[in-house]
């Protein structure tokens, strides 16, 4: 009996009214992803780069969260062909590769999510959940159509060169990422900071002249409504491990009292 995959994430964008809210999901706990999945956010960002997911935890987590009404991508380790194979073949039908900072890095992403001859992609659908081990018909000629790439703009030569990445055929969406935006402006650790945010929207004015939707990373629940006026479509504001560190120092600060003084940056 043929199966049928879920509709990506570039068709979720397109056909919404508002801007998605998601958030990352960096436990490496398929039982904490699962809790996620159960929110009602539209997506939830299964993040292989600054986490302790595995192949194994990341193949997991899309399983539970398979379950329920919520979008999963995936973020790759980094723009590497072998890496956004596996991946793939684990059944991830959305993926963002960050630290993309011009059109040819762009191409290269494109490329490792399409089959020969438009891009390098090894064949391995027989051995792959992303083909549901050749129960989803045509999947070798469609996988296109079941995939969507959404690529990062994290440095201020990204921000540049933002309208030629946002142009690449293949680039469906284009996240950004203050934090890194931010070190790499010589800003390390403020997001927030006027000049970053002057970047980011140069970001969003450049990709929504290509004709994409854009994306960021906004934790601050202030930054995250501007970002939202000023045209993101989909916003990350908050992640498992931060809303855990916090919520844990809240409890511990209601109930034991100070004893130093000291208090902790948080992100």
């Amino acid at each position: 009996m043929p199966l049928h995959l879920s509709p990506s994430f570039r068709e979720q964008l397109a056909s919404a009214d508002r801007a998605l809210i998601g958030m990352w999901a960096c436990s490496g706990s398929p039982l904490v992803t699962e809790v996620a999945a159960g929110s009602g956010l539209d997506w939830l960002l299964i993040d292989m780069e600054h986490s302790a997911n595995t192949l194994e935890s990341t193949l997991l987590q899309l399983q539970v969260v398979a379950a329920y009404p919520i979008t999963p991508v995936v973020r790759v380790p980094s723009n590497d062909t072998v890496a956004i194979k596996q991946v793939l073949d684990l059944g991830a039908q959305n993926l963002i590769v960050p630290m993309v900072s011009s059109a040819d890095e762009a191409r290269a992403a494109v490329a490792a999510t399409r089959y020969p001859p438009e891009g390098v992609r090894g064949v391995g659908s027989a051995l792959a959940r992303s083909a549901r081990w050749n129960r989803i018909d045509g999947y070798l000629r469609d996988s296109a159509q079941h995939t969507s790439l959404t690529v990062q703009i994290e440095t201020a030569a990204g921000v540049e060169a933002a309208a030629d990445i946002a142009g690449v055929d293949g680039v469906d969406a284009v996240f950004v990422g203050p934090s890194d935006l931010s070190a790499s402006m010589g800003l390390l650790g403020q997001q927030t900071h006027s000049d970053v945010v002057s970047a980011v929207e140069r970001v969003f004015d450049a990709v929504k002249s290509a004709g994409k939707p854009v994306g960021v990373n906004a934790f601050d629940p202030s930054a995250a409504d501007a970002y939202i006026a000023a045209g993101a479509e989909f916003v990350a504001v908050g992640a498992d491990v931060a809303m855990l560190a916090r919520a844990s120092e809240a409890l511990a600060s209601r109930f034991i009292p100070a004893s130093d003084g000291a208090t902790r940056a948080s992100y």
